[in-house]
């Protein structure tokens, strides 16, 4: 069993641990799982996963906006993430980003909903945990201009994407994708991330690695992404989990 597991991104507000999530997070630190960042997708779901966190002193959590979240915004969006971003286990602003990905998305809403997240970050010193998908180009030219601090989660692109973003100060978050068979272009990018900008994440309950792919997804999974990992870093799953989860407490000034 690997120990000192980071989880930098998970759902357990999800109703797919409706069932056991209260023994499923109070067994991690037994079963390897050191902490667990929980990222909020709406002012609502923020608020569970502020709530959640504060039960358990191995779980913290972030405050956001999603972008596939946007329908039906309350006009003090902005004035509610700041007043729970106060809350002692909040230690980011996510997740937050750009979506291009299915038709009818407002990209002009998108950004002006980023842009806000992103300057309250800032306005509370805090990193940023980012939502990248099929909008990278548009995503670049906003990162070179704002600089942010935080991490690019789900990464999924290339390995000249990977050195821009860490050139960029950014952290790179490695999970379950890194398993697929189609994945050789973050294959690629695994092998280049600067060890100490490397993070590893579930998505829970989404994006189970192989072998468990298909299944609900937790953060012991984690483990199977290290293995991969390591393979192509030419270097053994336990030493890059210490690693990764160095890098995470940094990240969020957990100690």
């Amino acid at each position: 069993m690997y120990t000192g597991i980071f989880d930098t991104h998970a759902h357990y507000t999800d109703s797919t641990f409706d069932a056991d999530r209260a023994a499923l997070l109070g067994n991690f630190p037994a079963e390897g799982v050191a902490c667990v960042m929980l990222a909020g997708c709406s002012v609502a779901d923020s608020r569970r996963c502020t709530e959640l966190a504060a039960q358990y002193p191995h779980v913290w959590c972030a405050v956001g906006i999603h972008p596939e979240q946007l329908d039906g915004l309350e006009p003090d969006w902005c004035e509610q993430l700041r007043a729970m971003a106060v809350h002692e286990k909040v230690r980011a602003i996510g997740e937050i980003g750009l979506d291009y990905h299915y038709e009818g998305y407002d990209r002009a809403l998108e950004h002006e909903v980023l842009e806000r997240q992103l300057a309250l970050a800032k306005e509370l010193d805090l990193p940023v945990i980012l939502h990248i998908r099929e909008a990278m180009g548009d995503a670049l030219e906003l990162l070179r201009r704002t600089r942010p601090r935080g991490v690019v989660h789900c990464f999924s692109g290339s390995a000249e994407t990977a050195r821009e973003l860490v050139d960029l100060g950014l952290y790179i978050g490695i999970g379950g994708v890194l398993t697929y068979k189609n994945a050789r272009k973050v294959v690629q990018a695994v092998a280049v991330i600067p060890e100490d900008r490397l993070l590893f994440e579930t998505d829970c309950p989404y994006l189970a690695p192989v072998p468990y792919r298909g299944q609900r997804c937790d953060s012991r999974m984690i483990a199977a992404v290290a293995e991969r990992a390591a393979e192509i870093r030419d270097t053994d799953a336990q030493t890059l989990i210490h690693t990764a989860a160095e890098n995470a407490r940094r990240l969020f000034g957990i100690s």
